[in-house]
């Protein structure tokens, strides 16, 4: 029978995303100059490298798969192979200086996530997962954590570029669990909060208005991890969904009641 080599993929993947740090760190000690995609959307040249050392290594091993970029959108054959890029996940953050920011690269088959790699940064903290394998910080086993309820639980969300309906909806849960948690984190980079819930650092993530190239591959990182990855409704996550509700098993049922008290779909 023939088998899926998902190492082999992972290899690819953690090679570009290197790569791509590599480009982005070197860019950290320059000026960093940022146009618009939207009102406060940022992109950089830095995302635009980035993106393209990744095609291109990806390229060399597999050209005839498909690709999903941030920033160069579709690239697709009908392929059943799949690569979801997001070179520069967290770019507000890397043109200020913050230190949360990432490469995220996942490689679905037949739309199912396989092999996935997120590559935290400043910190260069490498997060990876293998389809029913396992999910790895810096190649150690990591899962999620086993709080038993929201109050001691630290929670963490994140905001659309848009200031409209969903976002005013999202200050409200956001004020809603602030005062039923531990805390809530808005860090601004959605690939590392996910994998700050699949290593058990945060124990529950939601946000709106996203794109596929956001939780591409960490929802696989999360569920390797043992997290639990719904819609904010409790209904079945696609990455082209617009919103996620990632949780240790414990909470997530917590979590959901709370999102349907406090926010009316």
């Amino acid at each position: 029978m023939f088998r899926i080599k998902n190492d082999q993929y992972l290899a690819v993947a953690v090679e570009s995303a290197i790569a791509a740090s590599q480009i982005i760190m070197a860019a950290l000690d320059k000026p960093r100059v940022a146009t618009y995609k939207g009102k406060t959307n940022l992109v950089t040249v830095t995302d635009q490298k980035a993106e393209k050392i990744i095609k291109s290594i990806i390229r060399s091993s597999y050209p005839k798969h498909d690709i999903l970029a941030e920033e160069s959108k579709k690239e697709f054959t009908n392929s059943d192979f799949l690569w979801i890029i997001d070179p520069l996940d967290g770019t507000t953050n890397f043109v200020h200086g913050y230190p949360s920011f990432a490469v995220s690269i996942a490689l679905y088959i037949n739309k199912i996530p396989q092999v996935a790699v997120v590559l935290e940064l400043p910190n260069t903290k490498l997060y990876s997962a293998i389809k029913d394998e396992g999910a790895w910080c810096e190649g150690i086993p990591i899962s999620c954590s086993t709080n038993s309820s929201i109050e001691q639980s630290l929670l963490v969300t994140g905001f659309g570029y848009e200031h409209g309906e969903l976002w005013k909806k999202n200050m409200e849960l956001f004020k809603y669990f602030t005062d039923q948690s531990q805390g809530v984190r808005r860090l601004g980079a959605a690939a590392i909060d996910i994998c700050h819930v699949a290593s058990g650092k945060v124990d529950a993530y939601w946000e709106m208005d996203l794109q596929p190239w956001d939780t591409a591959a960490g929802i696989l990182i999360a569920l390797e991890a043992g997290c639990k990855v719904t819609q904010m409704n409790g209904s079945e996550y696609s990455i082209y969904q617009p919103n996620i509700l990632v949780a240790n098993p414990n909470i997530h049922k917590s979590m959901l009641n709370g999102i349907k008290n406090h926010w009316n779909s």
